[in-house]
């Protein structure tokens, strides 16, 4: 099967689409990390789509010498969408003379700390607790999730550019 997806760049054009993409998504249009509210349809990012239609998006955002992923969603597993956003977001991160990318995720999410560390991120950092203030901010994320597993601590894997 030959690929028939592009990756593109997110475009202020998109801002609707993409604030819908994460309201079905991610449950609302606005995400808690480490405790702030970050609002992904204001951030730049990169999609991957086939002709009309969505098949994954990454949002970052740049502060200082360091990119942060904010937010991805693969629609197809194995077919390397997340794989090409990823590097997309790597290549705007060294055009931006960044050093390093970061990401969170929560500890219940296995299949996305298996696929972060098979690609080079490393785990930087562990942060017990972080989930259960940041469902203060966002009750709607869940007490449990991939598998049953209580949504307590917040992970960070880096990756050196």
């Amino acid at each position: 099967m030959s690929k028939s997806w592009q990756i593109r760049e997110v475009a202020a054009a998109d801002h609707e689409w993409v604030e819908q993409f994460m309201e079905q998504h991610w449950l609302t249009s606005y995400v808690v990390v480490r405790g702030e509210v970050i609002f992904p349809a204001n951030l730049p990012g990169f999609a991957c789509t086939d002709e009309d239609t969505v098949l994954g998006l990454l949002t970052y955002r740049v502060q200082d010498s360091l990119c942060e992923i904010i937010s991805l969603d693969s629609l197809r597993e194995g077919e390397g969408i997340g794989t090409a956003l990823i590097q997309a977001a790597c290549s705007a991160a060294r055009k931006q003379n960044c050093q390093k990318v970061f990401l969170i995720t929560t500890n219940d999410n296995l299949p996305a700390l298996g696929f972060y560390q098979k690609r080079g991120f490393c785990i930087n950092a562990v942060f017990p607790g972080a989930v259960t203030q940041s469902r203060q901010m966002k009750p709607e994320i869940p007490l449990l999730g991939i598998s049953e597993i209580p949504i307590r601590d917040e992970i960070e894997l880096t990756f050196d550019l």
